[in-house]
């Protein structure tokens, strides 16, 4: 079951690339649009994908040794800050690309 999903969406990527790099008068804009959709959604996914770690690891961490939580819990904010910072690179990066 999970092969056949992973090649329908292979698929699609492939046929989606095949129309974007063989269509000859592609307009910019809508090239833009493509490039600032993906800039942002591969940027906010890693960095949701990098919170959800450093949040299970530190409510494990809490879990194992109730003592530290404070201390923990200031950490996992600090470190969940550094990993938004790259949603906010992406969001940048895709503003840069939509208004250049």
């Amino acid at each position: 079951m999970a092969d056949d999903v992973f090649f329908k969406k292979k698929y699609v990527l492939k046929k989606a690339c095949h129309i974007i790099y063989n269509h000859k008068h592609m307009e910019v804009e809508a090239a833009k649009y493509l490039a600032a959709g993906l800039a942002i959604g591969i940027g906010a996914i890693g960095s949701a994908i990098g919170e959800g770690i450093i949040a299970g690891k530190a409510m494990e961490a809490i879990g194992r040794n109730p003592e530290v939580r404070d201390k923990v819990t200031t950490l996992m904010f600090v470190t969940m800050a550094i990993a938004e910072s790259t949603a906010i690179y992406a969001l940048v990066i895709s503003l840069i690309i939509l208004f250049s």
